[in-house]
């Protein structure tokens, strides 16, 4: 129930009280209070739904009688917002809410990029319960100026999960983005090395590591799932069960694979274990102290006997191992041009690009998607298909061909 109360006034005046000549009627007498003349007239008390009593205060009768009925309705239908809590700024409800989302360490590092570059400098000094379905509009076009339509998916989930939480927490009425979108994502075609290519980085790679290289092409690795591996006695499969994480500052450490599907085994030809035993024997594996948060819970130090060790005999670091591929792919080219190949390594070429490599001589030898997806370690067989869906409409199409052999003997 909401009551409107006249603040200037006394609703129950002692029997000596003196008549307010300014706002007394022919029909009525009203009384001066102690607060007449003072704020706004007239109060709407009332209520929420947990039990707190409100108040909000207007200068006319007719603007508190509408905002009683009106607390009254929503109320009675269990939708009520109570208005103090909608002008908390969106920053405050975004730090609780990353406080109490539940993410893998990597993803939290995303957020926290995202809220940081993306969100806070349009809406984190907005009252939350201001922001309406024209300023998601217009955020949605500033940053498709700025980021492309992947990089801005990070921000949009982390903007629309927090006005989410706002909505159901009662703290604003509605969520006010209904029926906004981001960007579609688009996934370019994927142009695989040629293999000629591909033969030429193993062959010019650095003697340390080759064998990594090799390895990236043979089994479709992601680089830090190559730079997390531990040493074993190699085998026809390789388990990926970590990954060496560089952070954009501070040292590298192990954490967790990208997804739960990037736990996975691995089949890796002879010539590929032989290499890997080549390597062993010229650069044994090293033991490197470092910190272990493949248990989020429970981060340790440990001493590691990783495979892959950097010149100075420590975990592999993104920048160094970045001058270390240039001059690979450089010496690739020189020995393509030497050897009279019309083959080239493009210069943007990155250690990614032979898992792509890896997928599409899959694909061409009959892989199905499913396939694909287990041994790349994605999340989803639709991720596989975003990303190669164009290589399997490459193949030549065989369908005919199937249904003749099928029904072929038909009388």
């Amino acid at each position: 129930m909401a009551k409107v109360y006249d603040r200037w006034h006394l609703s129950r005046p002692p029997a000596d009280a003196e008549r307010c000549e300014e706002h007394s009627t022919k029909t009525a007498d009203v009384y001066p209070g102690a607060d007449h003349g003072q704020g706004k007239r007239w109060q709407v008390r009332y209520r929420d739904l947990s039990g707190k009593q409100c108040k909000e205060n207007f200068d006319k009768r007719t603007a508190a009688d509408s905002r009683a009925a009106k607390v009254k309705a929503e109320l009675d239908g269990g939708t009520f917002v109570n208005r103090e809590l909608g002008k908390q700024t969106f920053r405050a409800i975004a730090e609780r809410w990353q406080g109490t989302a539940v993410h893998r360490e990597r993803t939290e590092t995303n957020v926290e990029r995202a809220l940081r570059l993306h969100i806070f400098p349009t809406f984190g000094n907005r009252r939350i319960g201001s922001i309406q379905s024209a300023d998601g509009r217009a955020w949605i076009k500033d940053r498709s100026a700025a980021i492309s339509p992947s990089t801005f998916a990070t921000p949009w989930n982390v903007c629309t999960s927090i006005l989410k939480m706002a909505h159901q927490e009662g703290i604003i009425p509605k969520y006010p983005w209904e029926g906004l979108k981001p960007p579609e994502v688009f996934y370019p075609e994927i142009h695989p090395l040629h293999p000629d290519a591909v033969k030429a980085l193993i062959v010019t790679a650095n003697p340390r590591y080759r064998a990594l290289v090799r390895q990236a092409a043979s089994t479709g690795l992601r680089q830090g799932e190559l730079f997390g591996l531990e040493d074993a006695e190699p085998a026809a499969t390789v388990t990926v069960e970590q990954q060496l994480i560089g952070p954009d500052k501070g040292v590298p450490y192990l954490g967790e694979p990208k997804t739960k599907q990037s736990y996975r085994a691995v089949p890796q030809g002879a010539s590929v274990v032989d290499e890997i035993k080549r390597h062993r024997a010229e650069f044994p594996p090293q033991v490197v102290h470092i910190e272990d948060r493949t248990n989020p819970r429970k981060p340790v130090w440990r001493h590691a006997r990783l495979l892959y060790t950097s010149e100075t005999n420590g975990a592999i670091r993104r920048g160094s191992w970045a001058k270390v591929w240039a001059t690979n792919v450089r010496r690739a080219n020189a020995y393509l041009e030497k050897s009279g190949s019309k083959v080239r390594v493009p210069k943007d070429t990155t250690l990614h690009d032979l898992r792509h490599f890896y997928a599409s001589v899959l694909i061409k030898n009959g892989a199905t998607p499913k396939q694909v997806q287990m041994r790349l370690g994605h999340a989803k067989p639709s991720i596989t298909l975003n990303v190669y869906t164009h290589l399997w409409e490459a193949e030549e199409d065989r369908t005919a061909d199937m249904m003749e052999a099928a029904l072929a003997d038909v009388p």
